[in-house]
């Protein structure tokens, strides 16, 4: 698979970005992940502008768009059997601290075949919580060390993700999706003060299939009628079961409103690559 860094295509053995990059140093940088289906990245409008909300929320520039089109564009020609594209926007080389430097910002792009997602997944609610009030809240970080842990316990417990609530006992999201439930044969997802993050396909969704925005506490969702996870990668994934811990398992049906939705956005994006 090859890489393209700050407009240069190459092998991933000889791209070069600094060991002083605040990416690497101190998770400076947003990113964006995109499906990619037949040779085109999913709903990148929107992925660029979503890019665009996360650097500025953390001071960083904007990227220039059209050069990341056309650095996207060399690479899948280059890619023809990517399944998913990652674009990743970081602070650039900086003093080894918190303080930026001013050499300017690192732009990659990468490409990695696609997931193969089950028609329908566990989950798990882990005991941390996501901060509403957080400087970064809702915005595509690659701060993602609490993630990591989160989705290390979820597997632990035979999921293959991790629910998190914020710190008022609402629920918020996934470590990688958002979530949707049916409660009292509503269609509901966290809203966006809950401090998840506003996902493509958690906006597509809410377009298409009428969702509503609406603050549920962690506890409502042990009487969830049913339930999915939206991503990128995941388009629109059923949940089967809720581990809340060791022999606290919660089994949900794959009922109407998921099958609905499900069929709903694979019609709806099999019409356009850029919705």
């Amino acid at each position: 698979m090859k890489v393209w860094v700050n407009g240069r295509l190459s092998e991933p053995d000889a791209a070069r970005i600094s060991p002083f990059d605040h990416g690497f140093t101190v998770g400076d940088g947003v990113f964006e992940t995109c499906k990619v289906t037949g040779g085109e990245a999913f709903a990148l409008t929107r992925h660029l502008r979503r890019l665009d909300r996360s650097a500025s929320g953390l001071g960083l520039r904007t990227p220039d768009h059209e050069a990341i089109r056309a650095g996207i564009k060399e690479l899948l020609s280059s890619e023809p059997a990517a399944g998913r594209l990652r674009i990743t926007l970081t602070g650039g080389p900086g003093p080894l601290g918190s303080d930026r430097g001013d050499e300017g910002t690192t732009l990659t792009l990468a490409v990695s075949p696609e997931s193969a997602w089950e028609p329908a997944t566990s989950v798990a609610v882990v005991p941390w919580v996501r901060n509403e009030r957080s400087a970064v809240a809702g915005l595509k970080t690659t701060s993602y060390a609490e993630n990591v842990v989160a989705l290390d316990r979820a597997h632990q417990l035979d999921s293959s993700e991790a629910i998190l609530a914020n710190t008022a006992g609402e629920l918020c999201e996934g470590t990688g999706s958002n979530i949707f439930v049916v409660v009292d044969g509503q269609l509901v997802t966290p809203s966006l003060a809950s401090g998840c993050l506003a996902g493509i396909t958690r906006e597509l969704v809410i377009e298409w299939c009428g969702a509503r925005e609406e603050d549920v506490a962690l506890e409502g969702l042990r009487f969830a009628e049913e339930a999915f996870l939206t991503s990128s990668t995941r388009d629109v994934q059923p949940i089967r079961q809720i581990v809340w811990g060791a022999g606290d398992v919660q089994a949900l049906p794959v009922g109407q409103l998921t099958e609905d939705a499900r069929a709903v956005f694979a019609e709806r994006a099999a019409s356009t690559t850029d919705p």
